[in-house]
């Protein structure tokens, strides 16, 4: 039986609080400053992302952000292949997004098809000025045309790996691993 097997460690905690300090600097200078901006993480660990995402900005610019929580669960375009009776999680915009200009954020860009179910979600709450991506791991093998326009790291990969982001709000440790798929005779 396959089992997945840490292969190597592409991100330590340093490493992401550097990726986060330098995606902020490119946000507030892409969009000469902060005004407006409203950032969203994506459930589950963009959530803490986009959190420590605000916290760098905050640092930087001396303005706190309001950050939203997206739960994309009933827009997957494979939410029947995920359970009968999918955990549907509470969507938080503490703004209003009309008009604002909205920075999506999650942990890894790989097909592109949660993003397309966050732009679905985003949309059905309002209408945004514009919509920004930033990802802390790009790990390539797009099946639709997304671009992240803020990235960590870009990590080709295989399609028998996983990128696996482990944070400190969500799994008591802070790194970025690649794991593949080895049978469990192998170890």
């Amino acid at each position: 039986m396959p089992v997945l097997v840490e292969k190597t460690t592409i991100m330590d905690a340093q490493a992401i609080k550097r990726a986060f300090t330098r995606i902020a600097h490119e946000i507030i200078e892409k969009n000469k400053g902060v005004k407006d901006i409203i950032l969203v993480g994506i459930r589950t660990r963009g959530v803490p992302l986009a959190e420590n995402l605000a916290r760098e900005i905050e640092q930087i610019e001396g303005i706190s952000l309001p950050v939203g929580i997206l739960d994309i669960t009933l827009y997957r375009d494979d939410l029947s292949t995920l359970s009968y009776q999918p955990i549907v999680h509470q969507t938080e915009i503490p703004v209003d997004v009309n008009g604002k200009k909205v920075v999506l954020v999650d942990d890894v860009l790989y097909t592109g098809r949660t993003v397309r179910a966050a732009l679905d979600a985003l949309m059905d709450i309002g209408r945004p000025k514009a919509i920004q991506l930033a990802v802390l791991v790009d790990r390539g093998h797009r099946e639709l045309p997304v671009r992240a326009d803020y990235v960590g790291k870009n990590v080709p990969t295989s399609s028998k790996e996983v990128v696996s982001v482990q944070l400190l709000a969500v799994d008591k440790i802070e790194k970025v691993v690649i794991k593949e798929m080895k049978d469990q005779a192998e170890n």
